[in-house]
């Protein structure tokens, strides 16, 4: 009880200092040039995918930022389909922080059975740790992987993303930063690995691009 106290007094102090601190840094800020999301490519290998519009009140929550919602399929493979979102932040001095999905599957319906820590290894960049979830509602399983992406850096933890945000600030005069999810359905009897070794192809598509709309 006490560890867990002492954590939350951490990262509330953590969080409160970033604001503190961003705002205090805001006039020096640097804001990157980058691809628009709307331009990311809806043809990635063999997957094709469709946008999905994003709801007035989920954007109201999300804050000022770049979002991309999108469903891709691979008819050649006959696989489930897979959920793309990137919400990306020009600047998180003001208060509009990244929103971990975990806190918001609760909300949806959808509640968390399992979870870990996995390191992926995807093209283009060093291999950094991620979030993996197994989700339910009802009958319906998915699994949910997803990191938080800045300046070429991918960590799992939002602690950590906070403590790079003030580093990066200092450091760099930016705030930006993005958070990128992949979510798909799991068969019946799948498990969490079986799946995850069944969207890294689709996740090493996706890595590639970041740069240009997730800037160094």
């Amino acid at each position: 009880m006490m560890a867990s106290s002492l954590r939350f007094i951490l990262a509330a102090g953590l969080i409160a200092s970033a604001a503190i601190f961003l705002q205090a840094r805001g006039r020096n800020e640097i804001f990157p040039p980058r691809l628009p999301l709307q331009s990311f490519p809806t043809q990635l290998s063999n997957w094709t995918g469709t946008e999905i519009a994003i709801q007035k009140d989920v954007l109201e929550v999300l804050g000022p930022g770049d979002f991309l919602l999108r469903v891709y399929q691979n008819p050649a493979e006959k696989q489930p389909f897979v959920d793309l979102f990137i919400a990306y932040f020009p600047s998180q001095r003001t208060g509009d922080t990244i929103h971990s999905p975990k806190h918001c599957l609760p909300g949806s319906g959808w509640l968390p059975v399992e979870s870990s820590r996995v390191t992926l290894s995807l093209p283009g960049h060093s291999p950094f740790p991620a979030n993996r979830y197994v989700i339910a509602k009802g009958d319906s399983r998915q699994l949910v992987l997803y990191w938080y992406w800045a300046h070429d850096r991918g960590v799992a933890s939002e602690y950590w993303a906070k403590f790079y945000l003030v580093a990066d600030s200092m450091r760099m005069n930016r705030s930006d930063g993005a958070l990128v999810r992949i979510t798909t359905p799991m068969y019946s009897g799948e498990t969490a690995e079986a799946v995850q070794q069944r969207v890294l192809p689709f996740a090493g598509d996706v890595a590639p691009l970041l740069d240009s709309y997730i800037p160094r």
